[in-house]
């Protein structure tokens, strides 16, 4: 018998905090500095289990190589990825090193082609999960024997590579529009616990992610930041949408608050609170299901925190001081 799965990679309610997971060709692409760092944690469905699927990320990546009039650059960047689920402690653990070139268009626009390669490891432990054998009727009896399936190996090991572009338009201070598209595991690495059968594909499809996000600044006080992100692998997608708005607490750009709701298509609304404190980001968000699971999890999907800090390394390096993107400073 064989059984043919569709599903997704692992992702985050806050996508435009994990730069380098959605796009290779963001790595050194920073509007607001030359070097960036950011920490990811989301907890899910832990309403419906004792095991609740945790996804972790940690990334870094800065400006190196930039010309004379800092009209181009290469960014270079790395990205950890962890992920536990379920009760079958099922564990995915990724490494990224990225590259990238940005080169400016004109005074106003810039085009960004990047790519990353990294290693991958899945790993599965069957000791909490129960089987048919060990049902006796009335309840799955953990202490009497199981027929387990027997896997080829508890884990796998594959390389991952993704390409991507992304283009920035920013006519003046207060306008900023960005806009990419990436193309992940383009080599189509195998991913099975199984041994190879004849007929089935292990191989991991190709996942496509598009985006789009803006800028308006508003006043000196105001800044709106719409955003939009799509993703699409096999017979999966997957579309988040929405607002956030930032004020100007300090009146000078060091403190700031936010404020924003996002909502992900068919699943759930994710509203969203972040603190800026300096070159500091600290980031809430909830993911509140509104789909038929709702009835099972009482609405309670995820949380997420994430933490940002970026800046200018060399303060006296060029004139590598102006923003692209509208800013309170």
């Amino acid at each position: 018998m064989a059984l043919e799965t569709q599903g997704q990679d692992l992702h985050f309610s806050q996508f435009m905090q994990t730069p380098l997971l959605i796009n290779p060709a963001n790595t050194g692409f920073i509007p607001d500095g030359d070097y960036r760092m950011g920490l990811n944690y989301r907890n899910q469905w832990a309403s419906l289990s004792a095991f609740p699927y945790k996804t972790m990320s940690a990334y870094g990546d800065l400006q190196l190589l930039q010309n004379s009039e800092e009209t181009g650059w290469l960014g270079v960047g790395g990205v950890i990825l962890r992920d536990v689920a379920g009760t079958s402690v099922l564990t995915s653990t990724k490494v990224y090193g990225s590259l990238a070139y940005h080169q400016m268009i004109d005074n106003g626009s810039l085009l960004s082609m990047g790519f990353n390669a990294g290693w991958a490891n899945k790993r599965i432990n069957t000791a909490n999960l129960t089987f048919p054998s060990q049902w006796n009727g009335q309840f799955f009896d953990v202490h009497q024997s199981a027929q387990a399936p027997l896997l080829a190996a508890n884990q796998t090991n594959y390389l991952d590579l993704q390409v991507g572009m992304n283009y920035a338009y920013f006519p003046n201070l207060s306008v900023y529009i960005n806009a990419g598209f990436s193309a992940m595991h383009l080599n189509r690495p195998i991913e099975s616990f199984w041994a190879n059968a004849t007929g089935i594909d292990n191989r991991v499809a190709i996942r496509y992610n598009g985006f789009i996000n803006a800028s308006f600044k508003l006043n000196d006080q105001i800044i709106l930041k719409p955003n939009f992100y799509y993703s699409r692998q096999s017979g999966a997608w997957e579309g988040v949408g929405g607002l956030a708005a930032f004020y100007n607490v300090s009146g000078d750009g060091e403190y700031t608050l936010s404020a924003g709701a996002y909502y992900r298509i068919n699943e759930s609304l994710i509203p969203q609170l972040e603190l800026g404190i300096r070159q500091l980001q600290f980031i809430f968000s909830y993911d509140v299901t509104t789909s038929s699971l709702k009835n099972f999890n009482d609405r309670r999907g995820a949380f997420e925190l994430s933490i940002t800090k970026q800046g200018i390394a060399n303060p006296y390096r060029g004139n590598r001081h102006q923003s692209l993107c509208p800013t309170f400073h």
